[in-house]
């Protein structure tokens, strides 16, 4: 099984984010997509210069030079600045650029990038391509330079190339969204206790989305291992939640301990369905102060 390199990035919020690195097979891969997508671009305005009579067969190899050189660089500076860090064969790919540093991608970052680019392997790969059997060590230097530059990124940890070296950048594979289960409709079959507990209309009216989130999190919280220290933590945390809620919404009947998690959840599931019915009608109610956002307005 391989091993696939990772990395921790952290932002500015300070929450540290784990990424894979992407590797040089699957950047190689975005990269011939790109070029593609360029190369026909390009191979299309030649061919209008051919139209046009403008192209000399001594001029053909300098202006199609010239013509993909103005098509890409355009191409890998703007589409990243506009997806930010991805071009059509990274979108592809299912990679992007980020700044290591955590913070967010600059213009300036994405443009250096890119031009090292030029200088790296296309400028080389051009000038390898156009010269003639007769100029062997100008070919040979070309030749020495691409080998070099390709191999920088098998030499460092997140397979950078001098481009992002330089630009404080480095790629990797975007993250699969893990979505957690609805605990609303959760496989788990209720307990007998959690039936009994039924909710009318004047019970929902008091609490909005914020607040049934904040509710979410710690019924999620609830599943998780703990010590001794931890449950009994919990334990008298969740005797409190109980005992407000009742209170805000004048909740009569008493919830015995043993039922407090159970008078939860089906709480949860009540309350998420009335504020989701109410949304339908335009009612969206953002935390508990609903009612007096409601009065001003």
């Amino acid at each position: 099984m391989t091993i696939r390199p990772m990395d921790q990035l952290l932002p500015p919020e300070g929450v540290p984010l784990n990424f894979r690195i992407a590797g040089i097979g699957v950047r190689t891969a975005a990269q011939i997509s790109d070029l593609l997508i360029t190369g026909v671009g390009a191979l299309a305005l030649f061919l209008l210069t051919l139209a046009l009579d403008i192209v000399t067969p001594g001029t053909a190899i300098a202006i199609a030079s010239m013509l993909f050189f103005f098509i890409r660089i355009p191409y890998y500076a703007m589409s990243e600045l506009i997806w930010n860090g991805q071009t059509i064969g990274k979108r592809l790919m299912k990679i992007k650029v980020v700044a290591s540093d955590g913070q967010a991608l600059t213009t300036q970052s994405l443009v250096v990038r890119n031009l090292m680019k030029e200088a790296e392997i296309f400028l080389p790969g051009t000038l390898l391509l156009t010269l003639d059997a007769n100029q062997m060590v100008p070919s040979i230097i070309s030749l020495l330079w691409i080998m070099a530059v390709l191999a920088v990124p098998l030499f460092n940890k997140r397979r950078r190339r001098l481009g992002d070296i330089i630009a404080g950048t480095y790629v990797i594979h975007l993250p699969k969204p893990v979505l957690l289960e609805d605990m609303s409709k959760a496989t788990r079959q209720p307990v007998a206790d959690e039936q009994k507990f039924r909710f009318l209309t004047h019970h929902l009216e008091h609490y909005g989305a914020f607040e049934l989130q904040t509710l979410e999190g710690f019924l999620r919280a609830s599943d998780r291992p703990k010590g001794p220290a931890a449950y009994k933590r919990h334990k008298e945390t969740l005797a409190a939640i109980v005992d407000q809620i009742r209170r805000k919404i004048e909740y009569a009947d008493p919830v015995r301990a043993q039922d407090q998690q159970a008078f939860l959840e089906a709480f949860y599931k009540a309350q998420r369905g009335y504020l989701e019915q109410r949304q339908l009608f335009g009612d969206k109610r953002a935390d508990k102060y609903h009612a007096a956002q409601d009065d001003q307005a």
